[in-house]
């Protein structure tokens, strides 16, 4: 017994310092995969490890920038040449307790969650479950379901996989955005608010599309929602939990969730969200009455899900982002084909799928909702970054070039990054180093 232990953590050193990831191979063939016990990189790293007089001056830069726009925190990291060199929380996680943010800490992502959720849809084709140009809706839809079948206008038929990927279904914000509409749908739909994913999708289906699906774009968080549901569809399994087995744990990614609406009910590594000083309130979508902000009962991020609603470290967003960029020096949880076909905008020039934006070697992701902020960005030979904020401002969404001016600031500002890996560091601790608390795998006894 002794001896196949000692064996086993061996083999658990070897694979973590070659940074194998246990993922998927680009043929198909499972490897083990990991048990959620694993700890995530952002947990092994603290702020001290990115202090040093090179970085000192981009410290400036950020911590300005917080005080200008009034942020309460923010979370920083940087790659380059596969490497995680500099990754380091700025402001406080919790004004009112003096929490300061930790590489630890998680924050919402917003709309970066979109690529989340196109990353799951491209692994599912190359899993056979699915294909791009499959319809989502009708008779011969991935969603057939009964719930479903109240389809006004015909043209919702041929929607496809891709053109919500694209956000070209149809859909688009010209009267409000449905996702942040939800106790105007329950009186529509004549149902007692909090309102399900599912209703909001059954009144989008009972309405005529703005556009024929296909002919144009128009940015739609329903549409990435609708995706949510394809992904269950067609893996059989609950979306968050195909998620976390197919694309982030493969990816080495192990503190990365679907994020929960009301303060009190925050993972306990999760930030507080702050919203602009002369911020409203609304009333609560759970149509309770009760008048709160935005950040805190107003909107409902756990129906926005897929769309909008995971909560990630900056350090493993970078992660995620080493295991979808073109690069196999980090290893790639897609084919370089389906990498390839995410980032080219199709010809009629509509959305990359996914992301944000994708120009020469440079691919962007953005994310905004009352109370963060967030922004990553790929740069092919280049530094890539992600920057989280737990504030919003009155800049809106136009607040994420704001971000990118400061990032290209802060990189400009650094002449020579301190020579490290995060990724590969470890700290030695007494209860992982003791064989009885090694992490336990699928399949092993």
């Amino acid at each position: 017994m002794v001896i196949r232990r000692i064996f086993s953590f061996l083999i658990v050193l070897f694979l973590v310092f070659c940074n194998r990831n246990f993922s998927f191979s680009k043929q198909g063939t499972n490897v083990l995969a990991f048990d959620s016990s694993i700890e995530a990189v952002s947990h092994r790293i603290s702020n001290n490890l990115s202090e040093s007089v090179e970085t000192a001056r981009a410290d400036r830069l950020i911590k300005r920038f917080l005080r200008k726009w009034e942020v309460a925190g923010a979370t920083v990291a940087v790659v380059k040449d596969q490497k995680l060199l500099f990754a380091k929380g700025y402001g406080y996680a919790d004004i009112e307790n003096e929490v300061k943010v930790e590489p630890s800490h998680i924050f919402r992502i917003a709309s970066v969650s979109k690529l989340i959720t196109a990353t799951a849809i491209m692994k599912l084709q190359e899993e056979g479950k699915l294909k791009l140009d499959d319809y989502v809706f009708g008779e011969h839809g991935i969603l057939n379901d009964s719930i479903y079948t109240n389809i006004r206008d015909k043209r919702t038929k041929r929607i496809t996989v891709e053109h919500l990927l694209r956000h070209s279904a149809g859909y688009s914000s010209r009267y409000g955005d449905p996702m942040f509409l939800p106790l105007s749908i329950a009186k529509k739909m004549k149902v007692k608010p909090p309102i399900s994913a599912e209703t909001t999708i059954q009144f989008a289906l009972s309405r005529r599309l703005h556009f024929t699906p296909g002919s144009r774009g128009g940015y739609s968080n329903l549409g990435y929602v609708m995706l949510e549901k394809v992904v269950e569809k067609a893996s059989g399994e609950n979306y968050e939990d195909y998620v976390k087995a197919h694309v982030l744990n493969p990816a080495g990614v192990f503190d990365m969730h679907l994020g929960k609406n009301l303060e009190e009910d925050h993972y306990p590594n999760e930030v507080k969200y702050y919203e602009q000083s002369n911020a409203i309130k609304i009333s609560a979508f759970d149509g309770s009455g009760k008048t709160v902000f935005r950040s805190n009962g107003g909107n409902n991020i756990e129906e926005l899900g897929g769309a909008g609603g995971w909560v990630a470290s900056a350090a493993e967003l970078m992660k995620l982002l080493l295991a979808i960029d073109g690069d196999d020096a980090h290893p790639d949880i897609l084919s370089s084909k389906s990498i390839a076909y995410m980032t080219t905008p199709n010809k009629n020039g509509q959305s990359p799928i996914g992301w944000k934006g994708t120009r020469s070697k440079t691919w962007w992701r953005t994310g905004t909702l009352a109370g963060s902020s967030a922004l990553m960005k790929h740069q092919v030979g280049g530094y890539s970054f992600v920057i989280v904020t737990n504030s919003s401002t009155w800049r809106g969404s136009d607040f994420t070039r704001d971000l990118s001016v400061l990032m290209n600031r802060v990189l400009r500002s650094v002449k020579e990054w301190p020579d490290q890996d995060l990724f590969n560091h470890f700290e030695a601790r007494q209860e992982r180093m003791a064989l009885d608390n090694l992490p336990k795998y699928k399949g092993w006894s």
